[in-house]
């Protein structure tokens, strides 16, 4: 029961075999008996999840169920809430409790979820592996002495583990595929501007984009259809966003005149070899369903780390200058003057990685190297886009590796920010480009799940789901779980 997926328990929902309040009350078990080994959720009210669930239970006995009535989805410490502390995994928001609840919960909420705790992350977004967190590092589930990747890693572990099935994510250079694909679970980027950036504490403005990562393709697409549509006070938020029958897109079983694209830039040495024979492997299941494999070359993609590296940097230092310890943030004791206040309250209250990524981003906007590095990196982000316009004409899909390698060792990273960095080299352009993508497991190595990832068009998640669906129907990674969560905590 507990490795269930979304719609296993709301079938079960709906046909009064269970109610939200066991359900919750299970998953709420487990948290409690696996947590500690993973730290995955750094703040959870079970009072508050229960009531949730009594609410839902409660509507469920007078109305028709709404599409997610009873379902726990977690939430990644990034998003504001009302009804807890929002801390983004950074000391510099310590005791920070939101006003408001971001247009996501607010949309989740109304179709009927049950919002469980805030999951671990790398502070403010800012990592590959979640362990640049002030809570601590979190662990992957297949191995704990491993990472569970980032920035969503809490996330991640919490629905690969069991301790919730379903979560939220945000990506901004590949923070949900890639630790999904670490943690052997489904993750879906939607396109930029189809999900409400407000009220997420932002990274980088024009990269970054929620969505869920979950059990099945079919429950990304269940919770992306509840918490996607325009919102009036976000000025990213697209109002003419093409509508998707998220759940017919589902239904695909075979990929009869499918061309996927395969980039020739993505197969490349020094990805690890089981890495690139799972996704070889893969693609060759999407032959026998009926796809035909196109090569193609996305040219400008040896350019897309160290472009990400300049805007994403660039659009934090802006974005965190409000974390000065007078209009938000914590403010250090006993300051001297008003200088002493702000380097004082920022550098007790910011990580090393944030640092690091503030300095670089006010480097490459500061006079006399905005041309040379901000503006260059922006003329490099259109050749990327146009890369990928140019694909999709000969093309309807893209599939790609997500990691070049499996979950690697929790500190083999840390004191190598430049490797670190290259743990997204296969997610980054997306971003860029602001298209929707989407990982799920396609194999194992050495007992470590390996991922692979689908680019669509934009607003193409149809096209993404359909064929994620399709894969997923003929292999049975997704129903892979890790052994040693496989028992104790609420079983039933």
């Amino acid at each position: 029961m507990p490795f269930s997926s979304l719609s296993e328990i709301k079938a079960r929902l709906d046909a009064g075999e269970t109610t939200a309040v066991e359900i919750a009350q299970l998953y709420l078990d487990r948290i409690a008996t696996h947590n500690e080994a993973l730290n995955a959720f750094v703040h959870l009210d079970a009072d508050h999840v229960l009531a949730q669930a009594q609410a839902s239970d409660a509507y469920r006995a007078k109305h028709a169920p709404r599409p997610l009535e009873g379902l726990p989805i977690a939430v990644k410490d990034i998003f504001c809430t009302q009804d807890g502390p929002t801390r983004c995994c950074s000391n510099i928001l310590d005791g920070f409790n939101a006003p408001y609840d971001a247009h996501v919960i607010t949309r989740l909420k109304e179709a009927g979820a049950v919002l469980v705790g805030k999951t671990n992350m790398d502070e403010f977004a800012m990592g590959s592996s979640t362990e640049t967190s002030a809570f601590g590092v979190c662990r992957n589930p297949w191995d704990v002495s491993r990472i569970p990747g980032g920035s969503s890693g809490g996330s991640a572990s919490a629905v690969a583990a069991a301790l919730t099935p379903a979560a939220l994510g945000t990506d901004t250079g590949g923070s949900i595929r890639q630790p999904a694909a670490l943690c052997g679970i489904t993750g879906l980027k939607p396109t930029y501007g189809r999900v409400s950036r407000r009220g997420i504490i932002a990274f980088a403005s024009s990269l970054d984009q929620a969505g869920p990562m979950t059990r099945s393709v079919r429950d990304a697409a269940m919770v992306t259809a509840a918490m996607s549509g325009h919102d009036s006070g976000d000025a990213t938020s697209v109002s003419d966003a093409p509508e998707l029958d998220w759940l017919a897109a589902c239904d695909k079983t075979d990929m009869k005149g499918l061309r996927i694209g395969k980039p020739k830039e993505y197969f490349v040495d020094g990805m690890d070899a089981g890495v690139r024979a799972s996704v070889e492997a893969a693609l060759k299941q999407c032959e026998a369903l009926g796809a035909e494999i196109v090569d193609i070359s996305l040219p400008h993609t040896e350019y897309a780390v160290a472009t990400y590296y300049v805007i994403a940097p660039s659009e934090a230092s802006a974005n965190l200058s409000r974390y000065d310890g007078v209009r938000f943030g914590r403010r250090c004791d006993e300051p001297e003057d008003l200088l002493d206040m702000y380097t004082r309250s920022r550098d007790e209250g910011f990580g090393s990685e944030v640092k690091r990524r503030i300095l670089t981003g006010a480097f490459a906007l500061s006079s006399g190297y905005y041309d040379a590095y901000y503006l260059k990196a922006q003329q490099v982000r259109t050749l990327i886009q146009q890369d990928f316009l140019q694909a999709f004409e000969q093309v309807d899909v893209i599939a790609t590796p997500t990691s070049p390698v499996t979950a690697f060792a929790v500190g083999e990273k840390t004191d190598d920010p430049l490797t670190m960095y290259l743990a997204d080299i296969f997610t980054l352009a997306l971003n860029l480009a602001g298209l929707p993508g989407l990982s799920q497991p396609c194999g194992m190595v050495d007992g470590l799940p390996v991922g692979l990832q689908w680019i669509a068009p934009a607003w193409r998640e149809d096209v993404l789901l359909g064929a994620a669906s399709a894969y997923e129907s003929a292999t049975e990674w997704s129903s892979q779980t890790p052994q040693a969560f496989a028992a104790n905590g609420g079983e039933s």
